[in-house]
C-alpha cells in the first residue's frame, strides 16, 4: 500500500469540494483517507469556528462517498490551523494509504498515526506530558513502519489545553495546574514539541523546570496544534521508508528566524529535489506539494539586529504579524500562496524561526 497526496483549496468556509473532486476522479477513494492537515480562515484563537466547519465539511464527504462507519471516521486525524492572515490561501493536505501495490526499493513516504495516553490538565508543562507524548510517537513510528528516527521528517500533533472545567477538576483531585487557560495553548505546544525531541532521539528527558523556560531545547521536525477537543496526543508522523512505493518523499530544515527563506528551500533538496545555489519558486517545476512550517516572534524583539514591535503591538496580535509575515516568505518562495503556516513554536525549532517541511513529488 502506498501514500497518495493531494493539496486541495478550501474556496468558502465549509467548502470540500476538492477533497470530493480528487475522491471522484480516482486519485483516491474515500475509505483511503488516513489524515487531512489544512489552514482555514478564522481568527486562530480558541474560538475559531471556522476550524470546526471544515471538519464537519471533509468528515461528511467521507462519509458520502465511502463505507466507514461514523465513528471510524471520527477517527481519522483532522488537524486545523486557524488564522490565513496576509497572503495564505485556506486549504487542506489530504493524504490517503492506497491499495497500489509498492514498487522499487527507493525511499517513499510513509504515514503514522498513533494516540499517546491520556494526557491530565496537571500534566500540561510538564514532565509527564513529555513523557506521554514520546511513547504517542514512539506508537505512531511504529504504525509506520519506521525503526530509524533520522527517517521521520514530520510530526503534526493535537493536544489539549486548558480550560476552566479542567482546572476545576485538577483542583477537585489535589493537584495544581502549570498555567492558566490562556496561556495553555502554548504550553502545550511547547511541552509536546520537547516531548517528539525525546522520542526522536533530538534531546534527552528535559528537567521540569527546562520546560517552556530553556527555548535552546527544541525538535526540528515538530509541529504542534492544542485544542478543547481532546484529552490525549492525537499524532500523525511523517517519513521515508525504502521500498515504500509511490511518487512523494518528504524532507525538512529548519528557519533560523522570519526571513530564512534559505531554509525553506534546504528542506526542499532535503526532501530531494535538486535546486540551483539562488533558487527561484520557477525552479521548483511543479514537482513541491506543499510546505508545513512552525514560527512566532522572537521574544527578544530583534530581527537581524533590527528592533521588532510585533510584541508591543495592542492592536494586533504577535501570532498574526508573524503568521502573515513568514507566509508572504513562504509564498514568495514557492510561488504559492496555499502554504502551512502555523503559530506557537515554543520548542519547536530554533527560537525566532521554526520547523521547515517539504513534501514532493519524485515520480515513480
Amino acid at each position: 500500500m502506498t501514500i497518495e497526496v493531494a493539496k486541495v483549496e478550501i474556496k468558502s468556509v465549509a467548502d470540500a469540494s476538492g477533497l470530493e473532486a480528487c475522491i471522484r476522479a480516482g486519485q483516491f477513494a474515500a475509505d483511503e483517507v488516513v489524515a487531512v492537515i489544512g489552514k482555514t480562515e478564522g481568527n486562530g484563537g480558541v474560538n475559531d469556528f471556522t476550524r470546526i466547519l471544515a471538519d464537519q465539511a471533509f468528515r461528511a464527504v467521507l462519509a458520502k462517498h465511502g463505507t466507514r462507519s461514523e465513528e471510524d471516521i471520527r477517527q481519522v486525524p483532522m488537524v486545523w490551523s486557524g488564522g490565513c492572515d496576509g497572503v495564505i490561501t485556506p486549504h487542506a493536505t489530504v493524504f490517503a494509504r492506497t491499495k497500489k501495490k509498492a514498487s522499487g526499493n527507493a525511499p517513499r513516504l510513509v504515514l503514522g498515526t498513533a494516540l499517546s495516553p491520556q494526557i491530565l490538565p496537571e500534566d500540561i508543562g510538564r514532565p509527564a506530558m513529555v513523557e506521554k507524548v514520546a511513547e504517542g510517537v514512539r506508537r505512531a513510528m511504529k504504525d509506520a513502519g519506521i525503526t530509524d528516527p533520522k527517517d521521520v521528517h514530520y510530526v503534526q500533533t493535537k493536544t489539549p489545553l486548558l480550560t476552566i472545567d479542567t482546572i476545576h477538576d485538577a483542583k477537585s483531585r489535589g493537584h495544581d495546574v502549570f498555567c492558566e487557560v490562556h496561556e495553555s495553548m502554548g504550553v502545550s505546544n511547547g511541552t509536546t514539541g520537547l516531548g517528539i525531541a525525546v522520542a526522536l532521539g533530538e534531546i534527552s528527558m528535559p528537567k521540569a523546570e527546562e520546560i517552556c523556560r530553556n527555548l535552546d531545547l527544541y525538535s526540528s521536525v515538530a509541529s504542534c496544534s492544542s485544542g478543547v477537543e481532546l484529552d490525549c496526543a492525537q499524532i500523525v508522523l511523517l517519513g521515508n521508508k525504502a521500498g515504500a512505493g509511490g511518487r512523494y518523499k518528504i524532507g525538512h530544515s529548519v528557519m533560523k528566524d522570519a526571513l530564512d527563506i534559505d531554509g525553506i528551500y534546504d528542506a526542499i533538496r532535503d526532501a530531494g529535489l535538486s535546486l540551483p545555489e539562488r533558487p527561484r519558486a520557477s525552479d521548483l517545476n511543479g514537482k513541491l506539494v506543499n510546505c508545513f512550517m512552525k514560527c512566532e516572534a522572537d521574544h527578544r524583539a530583534k530581527l537581524r539586529g533590527r528592533r521588532q514591535i510585533m510584541l508591543d503591538d495592542s492592536d494586533v496580535h504577535h501570532h498574526r504579524h508573524s503568521k502573515a509575515a513568514v507566509g508572504g516568505v513562504a509564498a514568495a518562495a514557492i510561488g504559492d500562496p496555499a502554504v502551512f503556516v502555523s503559530v506557537d513554536a515554543m520548542h519547536q525549532g530554533p527560537h525566532g524561526g521554526g520547523p521547515v517541511i517539504a513534501i514532493i513529488d519524485a515520480g515513480e
